[in-house]
């Protein structure tokens, strides 16, 4: 099946993970993205290789594949006018302009929006930006960690309270890649309002909106009570009300999820699925009243049954249980879940396997294509925009294009 986005051309002017991040969904979806990097130095992503305790050391190199499989890249230095004449070549084919850019560097190499919008008046705009287009710090710049990870509530939400520092973000990228869809989206909507009315719209993003929007389930409850919201100590099982929804650690140090909101519901299952088919009929856990009343005592009773038996005894008792649980996995483990291959969340890219972007279309898992090497289909899009061999070569000769 073709992508619902086949056909839709996206001139993607940015760097590092955010925005990329976007038009690697968009290619996902059936977008051809040409990645504009500059002509010498290309995407400063390029040169990552540590991440974390992890370093790739040889290609291809993941840390530039996640965020860019699926594109054209095109080195093109557009301070030289012969390359923002090839820019202007782009901008006028393409439906949709993507830039991280901030608004000094936007304003300095022509490409802000009414620079765009004189060459190609139809165009979607869209930017990426770390703290918004409005407000004092509009002009600024930052990262998933800064502005999306720490300004926006996150880390001090997830880290307990007396903790010796602050817990880090989980993964490389992570505010960039939840940011990037959310870019992805507003830029498919977008398209669907030119699509009926002829107006394309200029689409913001920030990385600080997108932090904002992830904590907005706590916020509005912190906001409605005029309290912090706080993580519990590492090890608390989880609600105090409720002993399903919490964390239970397994004979192996392996851990399991439950989160049965319903407690009464799925209690007397549960009592049967542990071999413990007499707690069903045990006053104390009779209606979900009781059950409140009681939790510490059911979570002694689960935390010392659970603590018996291996995680994989329990993966096997618990595949016919009624309530929602899940086993706790690292990120091998989750990629190698037989739920996750089934359902195509991690894919071949070439030589690599990479997390396929969430949405799907009538079922179809997203086919992806491997990253482009630094500035590779250069000269593939030159010829498309009409230039001659002559003209290629003078570009070239100019330091223009790559």
């Amino acid at each position: 099946m073709s992508g619902p986005l086949e056909g839709i051309r996206v001139l993607e002017v940015a760097m590092y993970g955010f925005v990329p991040s976007a038009g690697a969904v968009l290619a996902d979806w059936g977008a051809d993205v040409v990645k504009v990097e500059h002509a010498v130095t290309g995407d400063p992503q390029r040169g990552l290789r540590q991440t974390g305790t992890l370093r790739v050391e040889d290609d291809p190199n993941p840390n530039v594949a996640h965020a860019n499989r699926g594109k054209r890249s095109i080195g093109l230095d557009m301070s030289k006018p012969e390359g923002l004449e090839v820019l202007h070549e782009l901008v006028r084919r393409a439906d949709v302009f993507l830039t991280s850019f901030m608004p000094a560097s936007r304003a300095r190499l022509g490409i802000d929006v009414d620079d765009i919008r004189v060459v190609n008046p139809k165009i979607v705009y869209a930017r990426g930006s770390a703290l918004g287009v409005l407000g004092p710090e509009a002009d600024k710049g930052g990262y998933d960690m800064t502005a999306f990870w720490a300004r926006a509530g996150t880390a001090a939400s997830i880290t307990p309270p007396g903790a010796d520092g602050m817990i880090m973000p989980p993964a490389p990228a992570y505010g960039d890649t939840i940011s990037g869809t959310n870019l992805a989206g507003g830029i498919a909507a977008a398209l669907l309002r030119r699509e009926r009315t002829g107006e394309a719209p200029v689409v913001d993003v920030s990385l600080l909106g997108s932090g904002v929007w992830a904590m907005g389930h706590a916020m509005a409850v912190s906001l409605r009570l005029s309290k912090t919201w706080e993580a519990p100590q590492p090890g608390a099982h989880g609600s105090p009300a409720n002993p399903l929804s919490g964390l239970y650690r397994t004979a192996d140090d392996r851990y399991i999820s439950f989160v049965m909101l319903q407690p009464a519901k799925f209690w007397p299952d549960v009592c049967r699925h542990i071999d413990r088919p007499e707690l069903a009929d045990d006053s104390r856990f009779a209606t979900a009243e009781d059950i409140a009343a009681n939790t510490a005592e059911a979570v002694k009773i689960l935390t010392e049954t659970i603590g018996r038996r291996p995680l994989a005894e329990w993966s096997e008792r618990f595949a016919t249980l009624a309530g929602p649980w899940a086993p706790v996995q690292d990120t091998l483990q989750a990629a190698a879940d037989a739920q996750v291959r089934a359902n195509g969340y991690i894919t071949r890219a070439g030589e690599l396997e990479l997390a396929a972007s969430p949405v799907q279309f009538d079922t179809e898992p997203a086919h992806l294509e491997a990253a482009p090497e630094f500035a590779a289909q250069t000269e593939q899009v030159l010829v498309e925009l009409g230039y001659d061999w002559d003209r290629i070569l003078a570009f070239k000769a100019q330091g223009a294009v790559t």
